[in-house]
């Protein structure tokens, strides 16, 4: 007698267990999911993440840190003023520092102008002011004769070329991949708030459930004209 239900419930029991992406879909909270949505909105609204704007933030170092060692480079040789004339204005290929600032200043443009006003999601232009700087710098030190003016001869081209193969790693490994991550996160939540309204059109929100407050001016006349009905008419 109890064979025909229990045959009828095995059944019932398999055919919600081949069908867990629907159980999932119905226990998605979409308070839950539109907080999420609206913190990805929030996000895009900002104009740029955090690790493209630190990425940013380490490209404006770089120029500047060059620039410092440029500077102090400039003192040790004599003087701000008569150096700088000498390296900016007489300028030679192999005794002076000023291209390699000049090196510095093109890498910071092509970068800010690429990853933080275009906002560029490809990793070409950072691989264009890579390749530039390394090349640039190779041949400098094979064919200048830095080397033989001291300590700043090894140290501006090794922490130039330093500097520019961070900043490739940073941008390649951090800003793109991170940020393609969020992106996909922002599409699946997205796709399941969808999903949730459809199985869930009669969702209600708070402000639904409002019920005006009871009057309280008017309660003591309302007892008062209920008392002077219930009086027996004389």
């Amino acid at each position: 007698m109890n064979r025909v239900p229990a045959d009828a419930e095995n059944a019932h029991s398999s055919s919600l267990e081949s069908c867990p992406s629907l159980r999932d879909v119905h226990s998605i909270n979409p308070t839950q999911l539109m907080a999420r949505i609206e913190s990805y909105e929030g996000r895009e609204k900002k104009g740029i993440s955090d690790v493209r704007r630190t990425f940013c933030l380490f490209v404006t170092f770089d120029l500047l840190f060059i620039t410092l060692l440029w500077i102090i480079e400039l003192n040790v040789k004599g003087g701000i003023e008569t150096t700088l004339e000498k390296e900016v204005l007489h300028y030679d290929y192999s005794s002076s520092y000023f291209d390699i600032f000049l090196l510095a200043v093109f890498r910071f443009k092509v970068l800010i102008l690429a990853y933080a006003m275009c906002r560029l999601r490809h990793w070409w232009a950072i691989a264009f002011t890579t390749a530039v700087t390394s090349a640039f710098l190779l041949a400098k030190v094979i064919i200048s004769q830095l080397f033989s003016q001291g300590a700043f001869g090894y140290v501006l081209p090794i922490i130039s070329f330093i500097l520019a193969w961070i900043e490739t790693w940073f941008l390649d490994f951090k800003v793109l991949p991170q940020e393609a991550e969020e992106e996909n996160r922002f599409l699946i939540a997205q796709d399941a708030s969808e999903r949730a309204a459809l199985l869930h059109p009669g969702v209600l929100s708070d402000g639904q459930f409002y019920s005006p407050p009871e009057s309280v001016a008017g309660s003591d006349e309302d007892s008062e004209e209920k008392q002077d009905s219930e009086k027996p008419i004389v």
